[in-house]
């Protein structure tokens, strides 16, 4: 709790509120009351890709707000239109049908009930450190953390383990047979199974879960799994789209088409924008199976408004090739700072979103989430918010995500705190 009493009218959502309070945000950079510039390394909640308060979208804002902003949600706008035309132009055949919702947790309930619809199945399997949202169905296939104390969960969810190429139990003298953890994972969930198995929903990599980036080749041979029990693959990029990773969508790097798609986060820009793509034939069988997915504000012209624009920025100004060099530098930098600091134990990811994990020791890699935690603080101190993951049992999981028009110089000078931050904090 913040020194404001003000603060006490609130209902604590997820941990402590920062005591740090912008009053205003500016293209990397957040300030307080006094101006002092604070340098975000995370786009926000991982979201604002284009950085805050980009005169593009604010524009937009303001001419959608003072022409159409929200519409009862059986009638179409041109915007909405205009978006999934401009949506499904970048996404591979066959995802060419989309709708429009607000959050990544929305997104992903709809998902679920399309995959559950149409394949007359009800069984979802997921990751054991997923983050998909905390509603419903969502919830169900979120194991990273928050599952107790909320009574059962929907019926039919399992859970395997994501590869994690630290600490994993499949590692061997030559490397991480994911294959075989793979293989093995799916033989449970068939033993599991009740013979309903609907879908699988992955995130290519696991925010939340640490920062775990799925082995090129691993989502080919999870589509194979699905494939091979009639599953659909449903593919959450609420943090990996719009080009954060260096490719448009995550899933581009490993030649795989999922049968759904989920957009959130990036889509909007930090605003509330979120998106379910899949084919056509997909929307065909659900709307004929009379698929329902009703919301206050599915298809609002307003948000819709925003996603055009961001689109147009992102393909305009080379933002996805921006994100691949920016990351690559990024990383270098990173992985400098580890070989010169024992507690830096790993970094991983792509892109402009990327993981640095801090560890007691290198022998042991224990994690040591009380240290990432004072670096954070003094980062902050020094005018760069980072975000650690939260999850227990990680350690350290710092993630690094800034807006992909971030500048040269602004990283240089982030990578500049953290060193210090890192040499400062034992």
């Amino acid at each position: 709790m913040t020194g404001d009493p003000r603060v006490r009218r609130l209902i604590r959502y997820g941990g402590d509120f920062s005591g740090y309070r912008p009053v205003r945000a500016d293209g990397s950079y957040l300030f307080d009351a006094s101006g002092t510039p604070v340098l975000d390394f995370t786009s926000g909640q991982l979201s604002a890709i284009l950085g805050h308060s980009h005169p593009e979208i604010v524009a937009a804002i303001s001419a959608g707000a003072a022409t159409l902003d929200h519409l009862y949600s059986g009638m179409l706008s041109e915007p909405v239109i205009a978006l999934a035309e401009r949506l499904t132009a970048l996404t591979p055949a066959p995802l060419d049908r989309a709708m429009f919702l607000s959050t990544g947790a929305e997104s992903n309930e709809a998902a679920l009930r399309l995959a559950r619809l149409v394949t007359g199945r009800y069984e979802v399997v997921a990751f054991a450190q997923s983050w998909h949202g905390v509603t419903g169905g969502a919830a169900a296939s979120t194991y990273a953390f928050g599952r107790q104390g909320y009574g059962p969960q929907g019926v039919g969810t399992i859970a395997i383990p994501a590869p994690d190429l630290l600490r994993g139990p499949f590692r061997t003298t030559t490397g991480y047979d994911w294959q075989a953890e793979l293989d093995y994972a799916f033989a449970l969930v068939d033993r599991q199974s009740t013979g309903s198995l609907a879908a699988f929903i992955a995130e290519p990599i696991l925010s939340t879960g640490g920062m775990l980036d799925l082995p090129v080749g691993y989502l080919a041979a999870l589509s194979a799994h699905c494939r091979a029990r009639g599953m659909l693959l449903i593919l959450d990029e609420a943090q990996t789209g719009m080009g954060r990773t260096g490719t448009m969508f995550a899933f581009e790097r490993d030649g795989v088409v999922p049968d759904i798609l989920t957009l959130s986060k990036t889509l909007g820009a930090g605003l509330p924008l979120a998106a379910v793509v899949t084919s056509a034939a997909i929307e065909q069988d659900a709307y004929e199976r009379g698929y329902l997915f009703y919301t206050t504000h599915v298809s609002d012209p307003l948000p819709a408004t925003v996603g055009l624009k961001v689109i147009e920025i992102i393909v305009r100004d080379a933002l996805v090739e921006r994100a691949a060099v920016a990351g690559r530098w990024l990383a270098d930098g990173l992985r400098e700072l580890m070989a010169s600091n024992e507690c830096v134990g790993d970094v991983r990811g792509r892109g402009l979103l990327l993981g640095m994990e801090i560890v007691k020791d290198r022998d042991t890699m224990a994690p040591d989430h009380e240290r990432g935690a004072r670096i954070t603080t003094r980062c902050l101190e020094l005018g760069l918010s980072m975000n650690i993951v939260q999850r227990t049992g990680l350690g350290g999981v710092f993630r690094i995500a800034p807006p992909l028009t971030i500048s040269d110089e602004e990283l240089e000078r982030g990578l500049a705190i953290l060193t210090e931050a890192i040499a400062t904090t034992h």
